[in-house]
Order: C-alpha cells, then sequence, then structure tokens
C-alpha cells in the first residue's frame, strides 16, 4: 500500500496526497506534518520507511470538505485520491491485491464548486495571463457558474484588471511567474504557473472547438492569438486539475476593456467598494447597498459594481428597468418574495456537469424553474421596458424538465445520491416494486402463503425462513403425503423433514427470496440510475438553464437596487457624453448608514458642480470638516450612475467618466519598503500619468509626508499638472492654504471650503460645504478635540502665534523666528487659579439641602437668588 502511495504521491509533489483508505483520507510523510499543523490535528507514526517512522494523520470521508477550505485558505493545494475499486474486487485478483487508487481531482482555490466551500455571493474566478509577441491577454472563468470571459490587454493594464476581478488563482506561464508574483500577492489571489505549451495559441483553438463542439470559433467572435492563448491555458487546467471532468463553460465572451469604467486598485482600495479598509466585507459599498435575495443577484451585483459601464445606452437601459421597478412597487414587492425561493441555480447545474451533485441539486433546479415560471406569470399583458422583457422572455420553456424533476423526484431529497429515497413513488414502477419488497418483505410473503394455502387446502401450511434453507413452505406430518404426491409434488419440492414438519420450497418463492433479499441494494441501483437520467436531461437543457438563471439574477438586482432607492430617497441621475458633474444635495451612502445604525444626526447633504468651465475644485478646511468624506461621495455617486443605479442625492447629472482616481487616505507599505509618503507619490504619479480628460481624480492632501515648502510644491504642479495636462475633471483637497491663490492663474480652478464656527476657543463642524477658501486650518482646535493635554494645546497656541506673528510681519526668517520662541525651555508651571470671595448668590446656596426642600420652599428659593443676582448685576453697573 505504501509503493501505491509513494508512486502517486510522485505525480503531485507540490499538492497535499488525500489518500482514501476506508472512511477516512490519509496523509503520510511530510504532507502529514503539514495538514496535521495547518488543521489542529494529531499527528501519529504508522510502520518505517528507510529506517525512519512514517508520519500520518487522517480526516474522515465525510467530513472532508471542511479541512479541504482550510488547507486552500492556507494555501495548499490538495490531491484527492480515491479508491477505484471494492476491496472484494480487488480479492479476485488475488488475497493480497491492493485496492486501486487514483486521483480523481486536484482542489486548487480557482477550482471550488462545493457549496460549503465557496462565498455564495461572491464569483471564484481563475485567471490566466497570456503573452504572444508582445501582445497580452486576460482570460477568467468561474467554473461554479460557467462565466467564462476573455479581454485583450496591454501588461500595463493587467494589475487593475486583476483588481476589479479578484481572482482565487491566476495562471501564468513558468517564465512570467516571476513577473506578476507582485501583482497577484497584493490581490491576495495564488499564482500558480503552467508549462509553456499549455499556452500554445494553435493548441489551445483546437481544445477549445473541442470542449464546445464545434469546428470553428467564428460563432463566438474574433480571437487574437493572446487571447486563444489565454482561453486554452484555462481549458488546459482545468482538464488537468478535474481529471477530464471539464465544467460546463460558457461560450467565451470577449470584454472591451473601453466598455467599462477603469479604476486601478489603489483607487479601490481607498473608496472601500467591495471590501472595508479593515479587511472584511462590512463597512464597504457593496455591503452598505446590497438588498439582493438570491445569491447570483449578489453576484451581479458586485460585478456591476466593480465594472461601471461607459455604454450610454446599456446605462440608461438600466436606469429605465429601475424605474419601472420602482414606480410598479407592488409587483416589484411580489418579485422580491418569490425570489427569495429561488435557490442558486448556476452553481447546482455546474456542480452537476462536474458530476458532483447530488438529488439536492436537482431539486435546486426544479424549484428554481417552478419560480422562474410563477415571475413571468406576473409579466404576462404588461408593457415592459427592454431588460426586464428579455428576462421574462428568458424565465419560460422548462416546462417538460420541470414536469419530469416534479413528478421524479421527492420535495425534500437527500444530499447525496447514495443515499437513496429521492425517487418519488410512482415514477418507476420497478423501483416502486423493489421497494414494496425492501418494506413490506413480510406482507408479499404472508400473500404467498395465502395463495399456497388456498392452492393445496392445508390451511395450516406456513411460510418460514432461517438462515440455512431461507424462505420454505412447512406442512405438518399429517400433510406430507399429500403435499408429496401428484400434482402438489411438481410444485412444491421436498427440502427437509423433520420430527413434525415436512418442508418444501417452490421456484416462485425462492425467486421471491432472491429478490426480497437484494431489494434494499436493488433500489439503490434503480435510483442511482434514474439519479443520471435525470441529470443528464438537465445537463442537455444547460444553456437555457443559464439564461433564466441570468435572468433571475437581473430581475432580482434591479428590485433590490429600487427598494434601496425607494427607502433611501435617492434619484435618478441623468448620464450624457458631457464633461458635467453636477451633483445637489448629495451624500455618501456607507457614512450615512453607519450614521443611521448609530442613532447619529443626520448627514449633512451637499452639492459639487464641475462642469466644461469649472472642472477643478481646490477644497480647504479643517481636519473632521468632512472634506475627505465629500471627496468620496462625489465618486462614488458617479461610480453608482454608470453602474445604473440610482443615486443618494436631490439630482444629478453625471458626464460619462471614463477613469476614476482616487488617492484619499494615507497608509504605509513596510512590506516592500514604502513609507506613507512613497505610497503617497507612487499612486499621485499612476494617476498623473495615465488619466485623460474624461476622467474623475479625486485627491486629498497630496504632499503632507515630507517638509512643508516640498509638500506646498508638490501639491502645487500636481495641481497645475491636472489642469493643463490632464485636463480632467478633479476634487482636490488640501491644507496649503496658499494654493487658492492658484484660481487666478487656473481659469478652470475654483475654490470652496467646508464651514466651520468657532466659539469660545472651540471649533464647530457644519459639513457643509461652500465657494471660497478657508482661512485657516483649525489644527490647533482639532487637537484640543481629540483629547490632547491642556498644556500641550495652549503651548501649542503660543506657538502658532508667534509664527503666523513673524509671517505677517516678515520682519524675520522661519529660522530666525524659531530660534527666537523657547520651544525647548522649561515647560512653566500651570499659574494657581486667583482666589475671589464667595458671591451672595454662592453663600445663599452653600446653606441649602435641597433634599430638604419642599416644592413651596424651592420656589420662594429660586426667587431668593433671582433677587440677589439683579442686586448684583445693578452693583456692577453702579460701579
Amino acid at each position: 500500500m505504501m509503493a501505491q502511495y509513494l508512486e502517486i504521491k510522485a505525480e503531485y509533489p507540490n499538492a497535499l496526497l488525500f489518500y482514501r483508505m476506508g472512511d477516512f483520507y490519509e496523509l503520510f510523510f511530510d504532507d502529514a506534518a503539514l495538514a496535521a499543523e495547518a488543521l489542529d490535528i494529531a499527528l501519529t507514526k504508522r510502520g518505517k520507511h528507510l529506517g525512519e517512522d512514517i508520519a500520518m494523520c487522517g480526516v474522515p470521508f465525510h467530513a472532508a470538505e471542511g479541512y479541504l477550505l482550510t488547507l486552500i485558505r492556507k494555501g495548499f493545494r490538495v490531491a484527492v485520491c480515491e479508491q477505484l475499486e471494492s476491496p472484494a474486487e480487488a480479492k479476485k485478483r488475488g488475497g493480497k491485491s491492493v485496492v486501486k487508487r487514483g486521483v480523481v481531482r486536484l482542489v486548487t482555490p480557482g477550482t471550488l464548486t462545493e457549496e460549503s466551500l465557496l462565498e455564495a455571493r461572491r464569483h471564484n474566478y481563475l485567471a490566466a495571463i497570456a503573452e504572444v509577441r508582445g501582445d497580452h491577454a486576460l482570460a477568467w472563468t468561474d467554473i461554479s457558474t460557467g462565466a467564462f470571459h476573455v479581454m485583450p490587454l496591454t501588461a500595463a493594464h493587467i494589475p487593475p484588471e486583476l483588481a476589479q476581478l479578484r481572482p482565487s488563482e491566476v495562471i501564468a506561464v513558468d517564465q512570467a511567474n516571476l513577473d506578476w508574483a507582485e501583482t497577484v500577492s497584493e490581490i491576495g489571489a495564488s499564482l500558480t504557473p503552467l508549462g509553456r505549451a499549455a499556452f500554445d495559441s494553435t493548441g489551445a483553438e483546437k481544445r477549445l472547438c473541442s470542449l464546445f463542439g464545434v469546428s470553428t470559433l467564428d460563432a463566438f467572435g474574433s480571437f487574437t492569438r493572446p487571447e486563444m492563448a489565454a482561453m486554452g491555458a484555462l481549458v488546459e487546467y482545468l482538464d488537468l486539475t478535474q481529471k477530464g471532468k471539464l465544467p460546463l463553460l460558457r461560450a467565451p465572451q470577449r470584454e472591451d476593456r473601453a466598455g467599462a469604467m477603469q479604476i486601478d486598485a489603489a483607487t479601490r482600495r481607498n473608496l472601500e467598494l467591495t471590501q472595508a479598509l479593515s479587511g472584511g466585507r462590512a463597512g464597504s459599498l457593496l455591503a452598505t447597498i446590497d438588498r439582493t435575495v438570491t445569491a447570483g443577484g449578489g453576484r451581479l451585483l458586485e460585478r456591476r459594481l466593480s465594472s461601471p459601464s461607459r455604454n450610454l445606452n446599456v446605462i440608461r437601459d438600466r436606469l429605465e428597468t429601475l424605474a419601472f421597478a420602482q414606480e410598479q412597487g407592488r409587483l416589484s414587492a411580489d418579485l422580491r418574495a418569490t425570489l427569495r425561493k429561488v435557490p442558486d441555480l448556476d452553481r447546482a447545474l455546474s456542480r452537476l456537469g462536474l458530476d458532483r451533485g447530488g438529488p439536492r441539486d436537482l431539486a435546486a433546479i426544479r424549484n428554481a424553474l417552478v419560480q422562474a415560471k410563477a415571475i413571468a406569470g406576473m409579466f404576462a399583458g404588461g408593457t415592459l421596458p427592454k431588460l426586464t422583457a428579455d428576462a421574462a422572455t428568458a424565465l419560460t420553456g422548462h416546462d417538460e424538465i420541470i414536469a419530469l424533476l416534479e413528478q421524479a423526484l421527492v420535495a425534500e431529497p437527500p444530499l447525496l445520491a447514495r443515499d437513496g429515497g429521492f425517487i418519488a413513488s410512482g415514477h418507476d414502477p420497478e423501483l416502486d416494486e423493489a421497494r414494496q419488497l425492501r418494506d413490506e418483505g413480510r406482507s408479499v410473503i404472508a400473500g404467498m402463503q395465502a395463495d399456497y394455502a388456498k392452492q393445496t387446502g392445508i390451511a395450516a401450511l406456513k411460510i418460514k425462513h432461517n438462515n440455512v434453507l431461507g424462505y420454505f413452505v412447512e406442512v405438518t406430518a399429517t400433510h406430507a403425503e399429500k403435499m408429496l404426491s401428484e400434482p402438489l409434488s411438481e410444485v412444491f419440492k421436498h427440502r427437509q423433514t423433520t420430527a413434525n414438519q415436512v418442508r418444501f420450497t417452490t421456484v416462485p418463492l425462492s425467486e421471491m427470496e432472491t429478490r426480497i433479499l437484494n431489494a434494499g441494494g436493488r433500489a439503490l441501483e434503480i435510483e442511482k440510475r434514474l439519479y443520471h437520467s435525470l441529470t443528464r436531461v438537465v445537463l442537455d437543457n444547460s444553456a437555457q438553464i443559464s439564461q433564466t438563471a441570468r435572468a433571475l439574477s437581473e430581475l432580482d438586482l434591479t428590485t433590490a437596487l429600487a427598494d434601496l432607492a425607494t427607502e433611501q430617497d435617492w434619484c435618478s441621475p441623468h448620464v450624457d457624453d458631457s464633461r458635467a458633474l453636477v451633483i445637489e444635495g448629495g451624500r455618501h451612502p456607507v457614512v450615512e448608514a453607519a450614521l443611521r445604525s448609530q442613532g447619529g444626526g443626520p448627514f449633512i447633504a451637499n452639492g459639487c458642480d464641475l462642469g466644461e468651465d469649472n472642472d477643478i475644485w481646490l477644497l480647504t478646511g479643517p481636519n473632521m470638516a468632512g472634506k475627505s468624506t465629500f471627496l468620496r461621495q462625489n465618486a462614488l455617486i458617479a461610480l453608482l450612475a454608470q453602474m445604473g443605479s440610482y443615486v443618494p442625492a436631490k439630482s444629478a447629472h453625471i458626464g460619462i467618466v471614463s477613469q476614476l482616481f482616487s488617492r484619499v487616505g494615507a497608509s504605509d507599505d513596510l512590506a516592500r519598503g514604502r513609507s506613507t509618503f512613497m505610497v503617497e507619490m507612487v499612486e499621485t504619479a499612476a494617476i498623473l500619468n495615465q488619466a485623460d480628460d474624461a476622467a474623475l481624480v479625486i485627491l486629498d492632501e497630496i504632499g503632507r509626508g515630507t517638509a512643508t515648502y516640498d509638500g506646498l510644491s508638490i501639491a502645487w504642479a500636481t495641481l497645475e499638472h491636472l489642469h493643463d495636462v490632464n485636463a480632467c475633471r478633479a476634487l482636490f483637497a488640501t491644507h496649503y492654504h496658499e494654493l487658492t491663490n492658484l484660481t487666478d492663474k487656473l481659469d478652470r480652478v475654483e475654490n470652496a471650503t467646508v464651514n466651520v464656527k468657532e466659539h469660545d476657543g472651540d471649533v464647530i463642524f457644519l459639513h457643509e460645504v461652500r465657494r471660497g477658501a478657508a482661512d485657516r486650518s483649525y489644527g490647533v482646535q482639532v487637537a484640543k478635540l481629540a483629547g490632547l493635554p491642556a498644556a500641550v494645546v495652549d503651548r501649542a497656541r503660543i506657538v502658532l502665534d508667534a509664527l503666523e506673528r513673524g509671517e505677517r510681519e516678515g520682519g524675520a526668517t522661519r529660522s530666525t523666528l524659531i530660534d527666537d520662541l523657547p520651544l525647548f525651555s522649561a515647560r512653566p508651571a500651570t499659574p494657581a487659579p486667583a482666589q475671589t470671595s464667595a458671591s451672595e448668590v454662592e453663600s445663599r446656596l452653600a446653606d441649602v439641602l435641597p433634599d430638604t426642600l419642599t416644592p413651596r420652599e424651592a420656589l420662594d428659593l429660586v426667587y431668593d437668588l433671582k433677587t440677589l443676582l439683579e442686586s448684583r448685576n445693578g452693583d456692577k453697573r453702579a460701579k
């Protein structure tokens, strides 16, 4: 057995080998040590190899999925080795023959299909990067849903596309592995090297034609050599990992990078589109706006949010459909109630296609198609917008499959076919007979006994059973002569005579015995045969079922966005191909939701007005006033509008944004030796080098991580470059008030500020954005709010006043001014508060015991205090 193990393991040196032994998957040698540590299970020993103990650990077969998920998340690959025959079959080849085993599947991050291993509301993409003579392409697929896409790209555009897709695993040719290692690591994916032969475009075309059963790929589109190579590598990798059981992939869909808003990785991170900065989904824009009720709808929402459209017709069709859903509130509510009952159609279909499904997946498809038919009926007779009409059409045409599955399956089938009991009674006469024999063997034998008693005329005739004879007919010795005589002797064959009984058998009784004894196994075999038959019918109609799945997801997303817009009072944006970004009463959806959930005050809405003659706002104001929130909310409103959603505003006019760039927030990258300032400069450089005139750029505090004049000069030059070279729309927040003078030089730049009020040395944030420039940054006041010691705050005020006075008077350079200030002198002792004598009011209050006062006495006391206070104020005025 160990020789067999070592032979199989040699084929998969880079994977943990799950070696099936009975009811366990066993691991040996180094695999066992690694798995035991990763899974926190016991590491034992079994036998020796080359004089050393063999390390061993194991996991139960029935609970293997949970262990697989843990290993995959920790970066391992797992080769699943199954028993390909039973021990009884092995013995036929010889008493000491080892059961045949073989790897049936290589489990990797990008090839998961099990429901328990996947996030229901996220795609699990496997991507491949190909390069042919300097041209690149990216292909990606989700084998759990059948999605299959490809896109031609330059090498520079691959990182942002990977950031948008967030695949679990990326395939690259061996030599290119190091080139993409950093990019793939940044998005948290696993990088898998594959031989160059897998990326051969000629061989790829043959593999793709074979997969889709066509002689040419022309019907799917015109693909370049790099695109063909990337798709072919995906198919080759799936063939290797799935051991020839290729998934149900849809026809490859060619994506156009120019058709979607381009958003780089830094911008996605800064805007927290699908993942919060803390690392989880909670707190992201996706989590805030997700009202979908199906897994497919949730995945579609993430795709739309990650890749907003630049196609005006697509955007307007989606907004038209959304308007219809909002107007038809009752219909939308009924749709959502029905959609809640729809299982994950795509993933159930995929599992069946990979032969990893079960009766429950067939039931999921049945239930989903039944609900789809009910939803289609809700649209009957009405005038529908284009997308809704297309979806309604795709929901129908499954009557035969529905009828077959409803007749064949029980209401709640088991998870696995081997458990049996999932075929409904009445569907197959042969199965019903086998079940009757299995479950009602005694009554069948009793019926035969009654027939034989009538046939022989012997009322005392019995049919009995023992382990030696099996079933037999028994009569007393007094009836033996009759049974042994013709014609009964021809039917009843003598088997045994005892002291008081004579035993016989019949051919029908022997056959029935065999049938009863085998009925359980036979019933299970019949059910398995029927399961494969039903699966074949479903898979033959997989293309149409996939269209229905997409239609259900579209309807779910539309009604979810309509529900969100109605509840949160979002408006329909006007989207065109202008340069406008005109927003009235805009709000940040995530911040507003957080305020609402925490019982805070209302979100202060603000407008933004960028256009042909004024497309850059220079925003000044203190920290904590809401500048960063304002920047982000306008970027998110533009993004939501182009994904086809309503937006959190009173009104919005959005000119198509080709690229969205965000440089907001500060963080270092210690792993690559980058300081906060270096990270900021790298991201700013990417923006200035890539932004076109239709881009929207939001920049916050450029230059803050270095010396004041260095930072000011960088911010100054960056703003000029955005205005003169990029010529894009931008929101530029800064604390360098010197930049506000640039509005006189740069004709398309306008100043804006966030209002605050100062009262008794404290600052009150109004969170209102208005035209104009801030007079100062209120940094000392914000420091006081943060809880800095009073002595530090007071000292900061003194230094600030001196610095500002020196700047105004211009009589001293900065260095001279600082030298003159006693910055490093000992801190002066805090003066003791002046002693003052108690006033008459205070003296009167000192004698009062509130708990002893009656209501009347309390009222009299108020009048007395009022009189004393007026008398004191009168004395002051007289003085």
